[in-house]
């Protein structure tokens, strides 16, 4: 995901994280604890052919790469189910590459032609091959991710409503919008996140440097889905992880039932920033989430 990286002068920019929401202090005061605290960290996909010879062993082709990859990430943020549908015979061979790890967990992308080709309309019958598809996951299906084309303003309220009222509640869903108009009103704002609320809907924090709108703090349910984008300055990004850090610190004392977190690291990512941000994490949370870099000494 390239989206709002490099449109911003780096050497003014305000890594701090915006103040929370009051809806998402209100979720907090109305969450229930249930269970334990659970959190997930990985890439948008694992076919990066830069990790073979580090992350994955010299000469890993590209039928092994997810094999390799579940052995040091827990979650994948699914992007091929957005390009194209995916077969339950692929789907079943993805699940099979993980079997051996339970808590593993794919996230699918809904769609392009339910998102942004039919915008939501006459697509039941795409809607149901997504979901019967991905069902083939089981235990290994994260949350859902769905994502608003740029163009897709408040205009089309009425079609969004309609739509995600008409989905199954059993499989957790996010939603991420791009179009400026959501945030540039109070109205179209509030207009989305009381839908998402009701519906029970989480809404996806989207951390990009020239786009800071997105990052827009409003937690619709007691679980947070983040994307991460590097803005290809390292310390800069160190900084901006640093926040975060210390955001999901306060939220996970406060009621967070659950973070999925993916770092967009580019076309060729480095560990670094991945390995950065999980030993925060694990040293502040308290948790003990692998370190891929680290697995490998």
């Amino acid at each position: 995901m390239h989206f709002g990286r490099n449109e911003i002068d780096i050497t003014n920019f305000d890594h701090h994280l915006p103040a929370d929401s009051v809806r998402t202090l209100r979720v907090f005061e109305n969450a229930e604890p249930v269970g334990d605290f659970e959190a997930f960290v990985g890439a948008p996909k694992w076919g990066y052919k830069n990790w073979i010879g580090s992350l994955y062993p010299k000469g890993t082709k590209d039928a092994d790469f997810l094999r390799n990859y579940a052995r040091y990430f827990n979650t994948v943020e699914l992007g091929a189910t957005f390009y194209q549908p995916q077969p339950r015979e692929r789907i079943a061979a993805w699940k099979e590459m993980v079997q051996d790890i339970p808590d593993f967990k794919f996230c699918p992308k809904f769609p392009q032609s339910i998102t942004h080709i039919r915008r939501f309309r006459n697509v039941e019958e795409q809607t149901n091959e997504f979901y019967t598809n991905i069902s083939v996951f089981g235990k290994h299906l994260g949350p859902l991710f769905l994502q608003l084309a740029d163009n897709f303003s408040p205009k089309s309220f009425p079609e969004l409503r309609s739509y995600l009222s008409s989905l199954p509640s059993d499989a957790p869903l996010y939603i991420e919008v791009r179009n400026k108009s959501w945030f540039a009103a109070e109205e179209h704002r509030n207009s989305l996140f009381n839908l998402l609320s009701d519906l029970n809907i989480g809404a996806v924090v989207s951390d990009t440097a020239g786009r800071r709108d997105c990052l827009h703090m409003e937690l619709t349910v007691p679980h947070a889905f983040i994307r991460f984008v590097n803005c290809g300055d390292e310390r800069t990004d160190l900084l901006r992880l640093d926040e975060w850090v210390k955001r999901l610190k306060a939220w996970k004392q406060t009621g967070l039932r659950s973070l999925y977190f993916f770092i967009h690291a580019g076309d060729a990512p480095s560990l670094s920033l991945y390995d950065y941000f999980i030993d925060s994490l694990n040293r502040e949370l308290s948790l003990k989430i692998q370190i891929p870099g680290q697995s490998l000494k």
